[in-house]
């Protein structure tokens, strides 16, 4: 896994905003070289470390290769040749390449972890005892409940929620996003990190970790795969590759009286190499590297996984709950189109619209003064001296100004026309069609008074991301419905769904309502992800196979999900299920060639056996290698260096595109099913001649 370097990266910031498609961001992890040498030295040594049996029984086709070459050793000792020590050579190479790949995929982590180590430095905490007093400790003192106050300057000690005040934080330390983010009591942005910096003002923090157990810790575990775990797929892989290993084993074994029978006898030798090059030794050796890679992947993207379940979830996933604003859509509602009512025309509007929005410091106000210095160059200027600005309520749900005895206004529509209604004027016929329009198109109507007079409505369209249609269409073709989740009302949400793409939406969507659809995909079969910040998303993201938590949500909602995205992006979700699939399709790969290459040493090795017994197994020399001997070891230092040639692709992985299974499998057993019995031959053949050439046998 890469080290924690500043590079661009395709995210959205730590502080929740999210970036378009392909925009670069700066972020916490960069992308080693896959084969960096650093790396690949420790990895050498690992992999003779690794040659410990206890490690090795693990795995258990390895672990059979490791007892052939004990075996061949013995012989090799008691009877030596050159043919019986290059046989037991490459075995244990054989046992060590596979340990290569493994220590290459776990080198990747422990580098980040050893800089997340470096990051983490001991500090001290000012705690507040319950009389008010303040002490100073160790932050390796605190326990869970512990009050510390910190400031500007100050290093939060260790992960906490706001109890009281807010402050500037800069997590870069943690996400990469050198823009800091605001963190307070109460509310979904409670949350904060140990060894993140405040910037200003000051807070009281509640100590939610106990000491070891922080959120940098479990990075460090998890990127370094110190408490990595198989997951239920990689066990039943295991199970059944040691199901295969069992079968050929007495196969094998039983040739030796075959052969007596008929008045030879095989050496032990060449039956432990037969048995070595049936046993599907290549996704034995890449199996666990697989594994650790994806989640390696992952980490790339600034997202933590859990547990490795949880990566092979995201692949399996066939129900998608994306939030509309600042997934599917950019996030600020915009204002473009003045829609004046009859008797008015759009200039008045306009002038309105903007003298109401001047003091409005939200994206929409600001975008409404914009178009009308766009299409009609007003200005500021044209406010007169004497106003008050009329800030927005929750409770009126307009704002405005009041000026030269003027009353603007601003706001939702039944709002606006209850105020005109109570200053004694009424609404215009065509206003609620108006209303209605803007409404069914995706977009938020606002409509616009001068006192008892009603002039118009504002159109706010929360405008949908470029490209987000297209990679909809592609999570359909590989079979994920999409389901927009949303606060808006039926006619909006219906209308942005439509614009989209999306397959489904959930409408003034409630933490109920979003539990509600989770079980009911969940009960039809489907596995199903989504993201959250809140506490009242915790039930949900705990609900969903894949609950993916933003790191500025609350700590409720990062203990309920199985990942938490670093850098708070909603569109997140998408790329995790893309890497999801990546996995399994790596894994789906591998283990098709690793059976499909078999065949080519079936070839090579079996008419060695018996080519001076049974004269019919000639027809399958089709190889026509030089010598038993040649043939045997040609298959065996292919068997070894196909391990190495496969250990890029283990990491980097397959690359996915989004197309159906059942394409998927035919590209599969096209490309590394028919690749894994064609290139075995020529690559035997190729060893074979270089073989001979060299004198060797």
């Amino acid at each position: 896994m890469p080290d924690l370097e500043v590079t661009d990266v395709d995210r959205a910031g730590a502080s929740g905003s999210s970036a378009e498609p392909g925009g670069p961001r700066r972020g916490v992890v960069s992308r080693r070289g896959l084969l960096d040498p650093q790396i690949m030295r420790v990895a050498a040594v690992e992999a003779v470390r690794k040659l410990d049996p206890r490690v090795q029984v693990k795995n258990p086709v390895m672990f059979v290769v490791l007892i052939g070459s004990v075996i061949t050793l013995v012989e090799a000792i008691a009877d030596p040749s050159a043919f019986s020590w290059a046989v037991t050579v490459w075995l244990v190479l054989t046992v060590l390449f596979a340990n290569f790949a493994e220590a290459v995929a776990e080198g990747r982590g422990k580098a980040q972890a050893d800089t997340l180590r470096r990051m983490r430095t001991e500090t001290h905490a000012r705690r507040l005892r319950s009389e008010g007093r303040e002490e100073r400790v160790a932050a390796s003192e605190l326990s869970l409940g512990d009050v510390v106050v910190c400031e500007a300057g100050d290093v939060i000690p260790s992960d906490g929620e706001v109890i009281e005040g807010a402050a500037s934080v800069d997590e870069s330390a943690i996400t990469g996003e050198s823009a800091p983010v605001i963190r307070e009591s109460g509310g979904d942005r409670s949350a904060v990190t140990g060894g993140t910096r405040v910037l200003s003002d000051q807070i009281i923090v509640r100590i939610t970790a106990e000491p070891g157990k922080t959120f940098v810790d479990r990075m460090i575990n998890l990127v370094e795969g110190a408490k990595r775990r198989k997951t239920p797929n990689e066990v039943a892989l295991t199970i059944l590759l040691a199901a295969l290993t069992i079968i050929f084993v007495p196969a094998v074994v039983t040739l030796q009286p075959f052969s007596m029978f008929a008045g030879d006898r095989v050496s032990v030798i060449v039956l432990i190499a037969l048995l070595v090059c049936l046993i599907p030794t290549t996704i034995g050796a890449l199996l666990s590297a697989i594994g650790i890679a994806g989640m390696d992947r992952l980490v790339q993207r600034n997202v933590l996984a859990m547990s490795g379940r949880a990566v092979e979830a995201a692949g399996d996933v066939q129900t998608l709950l994306l939030d509309k604003t600042g997934t599917i859509t950019m996030g600020n509602r915009m204002a473009s189109e003045f829609h004046p009512v009859s008797g008015c025309d759009e200039q008045e509007l306009a002038n309105a619209a903007q003298l109401s929005s001047l003091a409005d410091e939200t994206p929409e106000g600001r975008s409404i003064v914009v178009l009308a210095k766009q299409r009609y160059g007003l200005r500021g200027g044209d406010l007169e001296r004497e106003h008050e600005f009329i800030p927005f309520s929750a409770t009126t749900r307009m704002s405005g100004v009041d000026t030269d005895g003027r009353q603007i206004r601003k706001g939702a529509a039944d709002a606006v026309k209850r105020w005109v209604s109570e200053l004694g004027g009424s609404s215009p016929a065509d206003l609620d069609p108006i209303v209605e329009r803007v409404a069914r198109a995706g977009a938020t109507p606002l409509v616009v008074a001068d006192g008892s007079r009603v002039l118009g409505v504002i159109e706010l369209k929360d405008v949908v991301k470029p490209g987000i249609v297209e990679r909809f269409a592609e999570l359909r073709a590989i079979g994920i419905r999409t389901v927009m989740v949303t606060g808006d009302n039926p006619l909006t949400a219906a209308a942005i769904a439509q614009e989209a793409g999306v397959d489904d939406y959930l409408a003034e969507a409630t933490p109920e309502a979003k539990l509600a659809l989770i079980k009911a995909e969940q009960e039809g079969g489907k596995l199903v992800a989504m993201t959250g910040d809140g506490t009242n998303d915790a039930p949900a993201l705990a609900q969903a196979d894949v609950g993916v938590a933003m790191n500025t949500g609350t700590t409720a909602a990062k203990e309920a999900g199985n990942m938490v995205d670093l850098d708070s992006s909603p569109t997140k979700l998408i790329d995790i299920v893309e890497i999801g699939k990546q996995l399994l399709i790596t894994r789906g790969a591998l283990t098709t060639f690793s059976v499909a290459n078999d065949v080519a040493k079936y070839f090579a090795i079996i008419p060695a056996l018996f080519a001076g017994t049974y004269s019919q197994l000639d027809a399958l020399d089709i190889m026509h290698l030089h010598s038993p001997q040649s043939a045997v070891l040609s298959a065996v230092i292919f068997n070894a260096l196909v391990i190495v040639a496969l250990i890029p692709l283990a990491l980097r992985g397959v690359r996915f595109r989004p197309t159906s299974a059942t394409a998927v499998l035919r590209r599969n057993v096209l490309i590394y099913g028919v690749g894994g019995l064609i290139v075995p031959f020529v690559f035997i053949k190729l060893i074979d001649l270089i073989l001979t050439a060299l004198g060797a046998f």
